[in-house]
C-alpha cells in the first residue's frame, strides 16, 4: 500500500530518512551515557542560538552561557512579537515550518520550526504512536479535533486529513444530533483509532451510556483512544473504559515544541527525552527533586529555527521517583499554572482542582452534560452548563454547601443553563477562568 503520510511529509520539504536515522542513534545511547548527551545537545542548542539568534541573545543580555540555570525561562510573553524578528539567521518564514497555537491560554501564539527538527518529531511521534499498533500510513483516524468552517479553509483541512489518513467530526456540534450523526458514521466506518480533544471524546462517552451503546460493538476494527489537549480525569477514563471497551492513552503535548508525554501500555506516561528536555521547577525557578510538584518547562534540543529554551508550558505536574534521563516518567499533570480561583481570604484554589470538585458533585445522574466556570469576582462564581433539565433549588443548595465547604464560605455562585457552551475558535472547553 502506498505510505501517502510519509511521502506528504517528503514532498514537503522534511528530511524523514535523515530524522528516523538520527532518532535511532538517540535511542541507541546508554542510560549510563544518557547524561552526557542530554548536556551536550543542551550546550549546543544554547549556543546556536546566543550566536545565530538576535531575539534570543538579547534576552539572555550574554554571548556565552555560564550555567544553565542563569537562563531565563520563555514565556508565551516574550514571544508576542512578530516571527521573523525570533528567527535564527539564515532561516525565512518561507524557510521553516510555520504554525500556531490554539490560544486556549491566551493569545495564539505563532511559531517556527526548522524542517529537520519537525521531522524528527514525526519520526518520535510515529515511532510512539507503533507502541499501540497505531501506522500512520495506514491505520485510519477518527479526529476530534477543531476545524475552520468557511468553505476554502475547511476544504484545504479536509485534503491535509485525507493525505494523513484520518476522518474529522465536526466537534462544534455536540448535541444529541450531531452525535447520532457521529455514531453514524462509526458504524459504517472502519476506524483503527480515535484521536482528540477530551471533552469531546467524553461527550460522546455520555451519549453512549445515555442510549446504552458501546463502541467496539458499533464500530469492531477500533484498537485504541487516544486523548489529548484538555484534561483526562480519572471519572471520565473509567467512562471511557465502560463504553468504548478499548485502551484509553492520554497523551500531553505542545504544539510549538512537541508530544512531551505519551501513555505506554503499562500506564506510564513517558516523557519525550529524545528531542526536549523537561525540567520541574519551583516558583524560584530551581529544578525540584523527582516526586515533587512543580512547573513544567522544556527545551526543544533541536529547533534551529527557534528558540524554545526553558519555555514555561504554562502547566504543573510532577515527574516520577524513579525517573530518569533516559526514563522519565510523568506522574501527575496537574493543570494550568495561571487559572487559580483567588478568593476573599487570600486563599488560592487551583481552577483544575476546583473544576474536579464540581465534576464529582454533578455525578453520574446525566442530567449535566457540560460545564464551565468562571469567576467574575473575588466572592463570585459563575458556572455555565448544559443539561436535560434544569438543576433544582435542592442540587443546587447541595452544589454550593459542597464547594463552600471545599473553598470557603459566603461566596455567590449563579447558575446558567444555555444550550450550547462557548468554545474556542479551535474548538477546545476552556473549563475554568478567571476574570479577576
Amino acid at each position: 500500500m502506498l505510505k501517502i503520510f510519509d511521502l506528504t511529509l517528503k514532498i514537503n520539504g522534511f528530511p524523514m530518512q535523515k530524522a528516523k536515522s538520527e532518532l535511532q542513534k538517540i535511542i541507541a545511547i546508554p542510560e549510563d551515557e544518557y547524561g552526557h548527551f542530554i548536556e551536550q545537545k543542551k550546550m549546543e542548542i544554547v549556543n546556536f542560538h546566543l550566536s545565530n539568534n538576535p531575539f534570543y541573545r538579547e534576552l539572555v543580555g550574554t554571548e556565552s552561557l555560564k550555567k544553565w540555570s542563569d537562563l531565563p525561562i520563555l514565556t508565551k510573553k516574550n514571544l508576542q512579537k512578530p516571527l521573523k524578528e525570533r528567527l535564527s539567521l539564515g532561516y525565512t518564514e518561507k524557510s521553516v515550518y510555520i504554525n500556531k497555537t490554539s490560544g486556549s491560554s491566551g493569545n495564539p501564539l505563532v511559531f517556527g520550526k526548522d524542517k529537520f527538527c519537525h521531522a524528527l518529531i514525526w519520526a518520535n511521534i510515529t515511532r510512539r504512536f507503533q507502541w499501540h499498533d497505531i501506522d500512520f500510513n495506514h491505520s485510519y483516524q477518527a479526529r476530534f479535533y477543531g476545524m475552520p468552517l468557511d468553505f476554502i479553509s475547511n476544504k484545504k483541512i479536509r485534503i491535509k486529513d485525507y493525505l494523513s489518513h484520518r476522518y474529522r467530526f465536526n466537534i462544534f456540534d455536540l448535541s444529541d444530533n450531531g452525535l447520532e450523526k457521529i455514531v453514524k458514521k462509526f458504524s459504517s466506518t472502519k476506524f483503527d483509532y480515535i484521536n482528540g480533544y477530551t471533552t469531546s471524546i467524553v461527550l460522546l462517552a455520555k451519549y453512549l451510556k445515555r442510549n446504552d451503546l458501546y463502541l467496539d460493538t458499533i464500530c469492531p476494527t477500533l484498537k485504541v483512544c487516544i486523548t489529548t489537549s484538555e484534561m483526562l480525569f480519572d471519572e471520565d477514563k473509567k467512562l471511557l473504559n465502560e463504553r468504548f471497551r478499548i485502551p484509553i492513552i492520554n497523551e500531553y503535548g505542545a504544539a510549538e515544541l512537541d508530544v512531551i508525554a505519551l501513555e505506554n501500555a503499562k500506564g506510564e506516561w513517558k516523557v519525550n527525552a529524545e528531542t526536549i528536555f523537561v525540567e520541574i521547577l519551583d516558583e524560584n525557578n530551581q529544578i525540584v527533586p523527582y516526586g515533587t510538584v512543580g512547573k513544567i518547562v522544556v527545551t526543544s534540543l533541536y529547533n534551529k529555527a527557534h528558540p524554545m529554551i526553558r519555555y514555561e508550558v504554562g502547566d504543573i505536574g510532577m515527574l516520577d521517583e524513579k525517573s530518569t534521563l533516559k526514563n522519565p516518567i510523568l506522574k501527575k499533570l496537574i493543570g494550568r499554572t495561571n487559572d487559580n480561583a483567588i478568593l476573599p481570604s487570600g486563599k488560592i484554589a487551583p481552577g483544575m482542582t476546583f473544576y474536579s470538585i464540581t465534576k464529582k458533585i454533578f455525578g453520574d445522574q446525566g442530567n449535566v452534560k457540560e460545564f464551565i466556570i468562571k469567576q467574575t469576582k473575588l466572592d463570585t462564581f459563575e458556572i455555565e452548563y448544559t443539561s436535560d433539565f434544569e438543576l433544582n433549588e435542592k442540587e443546587i443548595n447541595n452544589i454550593k454547601t459542597v464547594l463552600s465547604n471545599y473553598l470557603e464560605p459566603h461566596l455567590n455562585y449563579l447558575f446558567i443553563r444555555k444550550k450550547v457552551l462557548e468554545r474556542g475558535k479551535n474548538g477546545k472547553l476552556k473549563q475554568f477562568t478567571s476574570f479577576l
